[in-house]
């Protein structure tokens, strides 16, 4: 009898234990809904927060993305359209520009032997001119012409191949006569902007390219310019 008493006392205990508690009896040291509430706004701003900036970066990179292609996709149509002025310069033609509008033209071509370099050097080394192709510094030698002969652009585009070249490297420049004139690398330097030297004019026939510094810096405008010297070939 004793036993039976006592397992029925015990199945009792079981049986409120499996009773769950109601709201108002909530455990010592667990805080009642009303007091959560407060921490799940604040949970729910900051995943709205953060959803909200993903978004956005997800907005500025597309944007970004977008004017990349797009000034790449405006450098090989110019390209396109500057040969064809080219072909007319060959044939006689001067200052043919490549579309009305425009305020410059073709005065030679550039190719890298060995590379997938072909390149119209433009009249002018201004903002205009270089979105569209390598430019030829009013006041220095035409390219392939006596002296030193200054060309600058892009270095994400017309100019990002001078990363890759070394001393001893050859370019090739047709002028506007069908002629060509062939130069050798001859140093790169990293340079300050204000190292204007790099033009000077002092009979040597040279090409100085000048491009911006670093190639895979993420804004444009830096103080730094990389610079290749090449002297011109003598033909024997």
């Amino acid at each position: 009898m004793l036993a039976c008493k006592i397992m029925k006392i015990e199945n009792t205990r079981r049986l409120s234990d499996r009773i769950p508690l109601g709201v108002e009896s909530a455990l010592p040291g667990m805080p009642s809904p009303e007091a959560q509430a407060p921490a799940r706004k604040r949970a729910s701003l900051w995943r709205k927060l953060a959803l909200a900036a993903a978004a956005l970066l997800l907005i500025v990179g597309a944007w970004l993305l977008s004017q990349g292609a797009s000034v790449h996709a405006k450098a090989m149509l110019a390209q396109s359209l500057m040969g064809r002025a080219w072909e007319r310069t060959l044939a006689g033609e001067r200052e043919v520009k490549p579309w009305p509008w425009a305020d410059t033209w073709p005065v030679a071509r550039l190719t890298v032997p060995g590379r997938k370099v072909d390149l119209f050097i433009l009249a002018g080394a201004n903002g205009r001119a270089i979105a569209f192709g390598p430019g030829h510094m009013f006041g220095t030698a035409l390219p392939g012409e006596e002296g030193n002969s200054v060309i600058g652009g892009h270095r994400d585009t017309h100019l990002a191949f001078l990363r890759d070249l070394k001393p001893g490297s050859e370019l090739v420049v047709e002028r506007q006569n069908g002629s060509q004139r062939r130069y050798r690398v001859k140093a790169t330097e990293v340079l300050d902007e204000k190292e204007t030297w790099v033009m000077k004019q002092d009979g040597r026939t040279r090409m100085t390219l000048i491009t911006c510094y670093p190639f895979d810096a993420l804004t444009a405008g830096g103080p730094l310019r990389y610079v290749v010297f090449a002297d011109a070939i003598k033909n024997r």
